[in-house]
């Protein structure tokens, strides 16, 4: 909403929208170094959770899937790295929008075969659904983990403290980074928008980590001492041999490179506010080299990058959305209202 109602439109046509802008715009003239922190956060970031995550994943999903030996590992990850950047780097600074524009095809149909593989694999696995969620409930209390001697309080706040990171990580819900995308949106109405954002967060987490949750889970794999991406691939292979393994390599090749080049947009409007557009090339130079070394380093370690940035990028937005909440509350009782007296279209 805030997005919408505070965004700059340049003579071109060229949007500037997200909460650098809604800081700047709507709130006062001394909270403008919060905006700055928020862009240098958010460019920060991208090198987190928009590129090198999503590159070490794709790398250790592929090395999984393929048995590669432990000595020829670290040269495959720097095979798949070079192709990953190579392949960002055609689109954000080549221009080669082709690339981009059938992996956004592609995504969509491939979310809707992770899903349909998803749900099957539930339906064979009914029987389990209760015991799993009962697992779910009990384990968020007793982390297998840790158990050892915490405290009912420690193992409580590490219960949230994971919950809060992937959480964050899978929806990006007071992040911003959604903000910076809806921005861009054809609408002239904030509230409107504001209702169909909603939706993300509900279908990301809710609806979709749910029903992997229970695949892994009800397939017995969650306790195999495997994580990551592999995990995964292993609960949907053992339900659907062959194919679900496959199908999980694929989707997780899509919808990865599709996050690449989606928070190369986000970081590049974030040092665009900082330094300018003359910022921008050279940023993205550096968020290509960023997403080859991805694929190289290990695991926790992007992992614990990507949750730190992720959250110093929440701080400034989730500051401002609690100063501008009165302007969130009028916004949408004016539109409420309007909409009672049916100054409003029905959503198509």
């Amino acid at each position: 909403m805030l997005a919408i109602k505070y965004r700059k439109v340049e003579p071109d046509g060229n949007i500037l929208g997200g909460p650098m802008y809604y800081i700047e715009l709507g709130m006062k003239k001394y909270f403008k170094p919060l905006a700055y922190m928020f862009a240098f956060c958010t460019a920060f970031a991208a090198f987190g959770a928009g590129n090198m995550v999503q590159s070490n994943t794709m790398a250790h999903s592929l090395v999984d899937a393929f048995s590669v030996s432990p000595e020829n590992e670290a040269m495959v990850r720097w095979i798949i790295g070079i192709v990953v950047a190579s392949l960002t780097g055609a689109v954000i600074l080549g221009g080669i929008k082709r690339i981009g524009h059938v992996a956004s095809i592609l995504v969509p149909f491939m979310s809707i075969v992770y899903v349909g593989s998803a749900l099957v694999i539930i339906f064979i696995n009914y029987n389990q659904i209760l015991d799993a969620f009962q697992l779910i409930f009990y384990h968020a209390f007793h982390p297998t983990a840790v158990v050892g001697g915490s405290a009912s309080g420690a193992t409580l706040w590490l219960t949230f403290t994971w919950g809060l990171r992937r959480g964050l990580f899978s929806n990006e819900a007071g992040q911003g980074s959604a903000a910076m995308a809806h921005s861009t949106a054809k609408v002239e109405e904030p509230v409107r928008e504001g209702l169909v954002a909603m939706l993300g967060p509900f279908i990301d987490t809710i609806v979709i980590c749910t029903m992997t949750a229970l695949v892994i889970i009800t397939t017995g794999q969650w306790d195999s001492g495997v994580n990551g991406a592999p995990l995964t691939m292993a609960a949907f292979n053992s339900a659907l041999p062959t194919y679900g393994l496959w199908m999980v390599v694929v989707g997780i090749m899509l919808f990865a490179f599709s996050t690449v080049v989606a928070w190369s947009y986000y970081g590049e409007k974030g040092i665009e506010y900082l330094a300018g557009k003359k910022a921008k090339v050279p940023y993205k130079w550096v968020y290509i080299l960023f997403t080859l070394v991805g694929a190289r380093f290990d695991l926790k370690t992007v992992w614990s990058y990507a949750d730190t940035a992720n959250g110093l990028m929440a701080v400034p937005n989730l500051i401002a959305l609690v100063a501008l909440s009165g302007a969130v509350v009028a916004m949408t009782k004016k539109y409420m209202k309007e909409k009672e007296q049916g100054l409003h279209k029905p959503f198509k």
